[in-house]
């Protein structure tokens, strides 16, 4: 956004706004349009340059603006008067069309629809190998999933291998731990029975 000023007007800025509006009146553009750019450059805001404009300088410039719009109204008639010529010459040239003009359009259409069709087979082609690729990823992931399964169930029999095997091992040593016992104590009661 411009920032606002409320200093007084001096002549050069009188005069890069009348020459910006002249400017824009000749070329078609708006006098807003003008208004926003001395804005822009005099860091005034544009309502600012309007109201200058309207007040004071345009009075100053009745016959510039005058001469102004009349150069825009020749610039819009040589425009247009360009743009006619220009179609009638394109026109001409389309008249002006000749045999092998034809055959070379004919030819490089044909080519086109060569393309056009070799383009259309190998992009069914690869539509195709996409498929394939697709069900063998469909493929896999289910055999991906059926191992998992499979090495889950094996891992749970291992674990439970390994609590039987633990369970096997503390019992054996239980009943190792009792032999012993009862080993001790018939040795006990052998001492005794000899002893007495």
């Amino acid at each position: 956004m411009t920032s606002v000023r409320q200093d007084a007007w001096t002549q050069e800025e009188d005069l890069l706004l009348a020459e910006v509006v002249l400017r824009y009146i000749r070329e078609g553009g708006t006098q807003l349009q003008a208004f926003e750019e001395v804005g822009r450059r005099l860091s005034r805001t544009a309502a600012a340059c309007g109201f200058r404009w309207n007040s004071y300088v345009r009075k100053q410039y009745k016959e510039e603006i005058e001469l102004a719009k009349k150069q825009r109204k020749e610039r819009k008639k040589a425009v247009a008067s360009e743009e006619k010529g220009q179609k009638k010459k394109e026109e001409a040239a389309e008249k002006n069309v000749t045999w092998s003009d034809v055959i070379a359009f004919l030819r490089a259409h044909g080519q086109t629809a060569y393309d056009s069709q070799r383009i259309a087979d190998e992009n069914r082609a690869l539509k195709k190998d996409m498929e394939q690729l697709q069900q063998m990823i469909t493929k896999l992931q289910a055999e991906k999933e059926a191992l998992q399964k499979e090495l889950s169930a094996v891992q749970e029999e291992y674990k439970t291998l390994l609590v039987i095997m633990e369970r096997a091992r503390k019992l054996a040593a239980l009943e190792e731990a009792q032999e012993q016992k009862t080993s001790q104590t018939e040795n006990i009661s052998f001492e005794k029975v000899e002893n007495s």
